[in-house]
């Protein structure tokens, strides 16, 4: 195949899914990883796709919601061991705000068991199920509109319900952080609902894998130095990262065994 047409096929793959691999690219294509990356070198450079650590990240348009059992699916560990830094950030008896989402959810699933004596609000019907009989954890629930598929609530009575409550931590999942757009999300409803969620806590953290990062989706939510903390699987010589870190965003890396990176 022609470089010419086979980067077009990759141009048009990346701006359809969000994001590529070079291992399934060159499989697909059959060429080397090395001859992917200066395809993927020279898209950058018209401005369609940002590298990310073992693929790129769209950047033109705006990618559509992938569904919960996809995300779910993906990077499964690297979720369980991002959610286990995240927990290590809670403190006992804090009223914690959990989000909807894949990610947030394995924190749910990370905070079972440790007795942190927490009080979860939440518009997420599985996290609400996941802790519901966790000895020592609260749920509050929010009141909203169900989101079929994400089972999320949104809707007026979900962001009114945060206007009830004075919490310590929201830990919230993103769709795209980015140095200059901030943190930005799919859903317009979703994206209502954590600007909520952040009006009712005095710390946020933002739980992203190494996807998101460089990524700008439909709704802005928050500047990155509206954040506390930065937990993800990224590099910290990602810009986005680095530009958090500036911000003085608390910045905590956790790489594929799930050791904490040097947190900046």
């Amino acid at each position: 195949m022609a470089t010419t047409k086979r980067r077009a096929l990759i141009e048009e793959r990346v701006v359809a899914l969000g994001e590529i691999h070079f291992a399934t690219l060159a499989n697909e294509f059959q060429v080397s990883e090395m001859t992917i990356r200066r395809d993927v070198d020279a898209l950058e450079d018209k401005g369609v796709v940002r590298r990310v650590v073992g693929g790129a990240i769209a950047l033109v348009g705006k990618s559509s919601e992938p569904t919960f059992e996809s995300r779910a699916a993906q990077a499964a560990v690297e979720k369980e061991h991002m959610a286990g830094a995240v927990v290590e950030l809670l403190r006992p008896h804090e009223t914690v705000i959990l989000d909807s989402g894949s990610t947030v959810l394995a924190v749910a699933k990370a905070i079972r068991g440790r007795g942190l004596g927490l009080t979860v609000v939440t518009p997420s019907i599985l996290v609400a199920i996941e802790l519901a009989d966790d000895e020592g954890t609260t749920v509050l629930l929010t009141g909203g509109q169900l989101r079929p598929g994400e089972l999320s609530l949104i809707g007026p009575e979900a962001e009114a319900t945060f206007a009830l409550y004075n919490c310590d931590t929201y830990v919230m999942g993103v769709a795209g952080v980015d140095g200059k757009r901030g943190i930005t999300e799919y859903h317009r409803e979703e994206g209502n609902v954590k600007r909520a969620a952040m009006r009712a806590a005095d710390r946020v953290i933002v739980v992203a894998d190494k996807t998101k990062l460089g990524r700008v989706q439909l709704m802005s939510i928050a500047a990155l130095g509206e954040v506390s903390a930065l937990v993800t699987d990224g590099l910290e010589t990602d810009s986005a990262v680095q530009t958090a870190a500036e911000a003085g965003v608390e910045i905590i890396c956790v790489d594929e065994s799930g050791a904490q990176e040097g947190a900046l």
